[in-house]
């Protein structure tokens, strides 16, 4: 009977050379941890994404969808129709790591009467 030995990391935080820093901003700048939790909930279009969150611009937009998807977390579908539609939806990494964002954005919102009261 052979135990199973602990997955080993292939990333380091800590190194100011490891991609991992850089993923871990988009993942959770304020724009990316907006994204992939509104993606959690369906599939959307640009427009409908803009309007869904506010204050982030267009150009905002397309750079975090674009490294979202770069990384391997969002899919873009074009559809060559006219007008031209474009959809966004979550790959399977791309629901893993958006369900841990979700759960550090409930805990703000569910503490943020205490956070605000600690500020000085």
């Amino acid at each position: 009977m052979s135990e199973k030995s602990p997955k080993k990391l292939v990333g380091n935080v800590m190194s100011s050379k490891c991609p991992s820093r850089e993923i871990l901003d988009h993942v959770t700048s304020t724009w990316g941890s907006l994204v992939l939790v509104l993606l959690i909930e369906k599939t959307y279009r640009f427009g409908e994404m803009r309007d869904q969150i506010g204050g982030i611009s267009e150009k905002m937009l397309t750079q975090t969808l674009k490294a979202l998807e770069r990384d391997g977390f969002v899919l873009r579908k074009a559809y060559p129709e006219i007008p031209p539609r474009v959809e966004y939806s979550l790959t399977p990494l791309g629901r893993e790591v958006a369900a841990k964002v979700q759960s550090l954005t409930t805990w703000v919102e569910t503490h943020l009467p205490k956070i605000l009261s600690q500020r000085i």
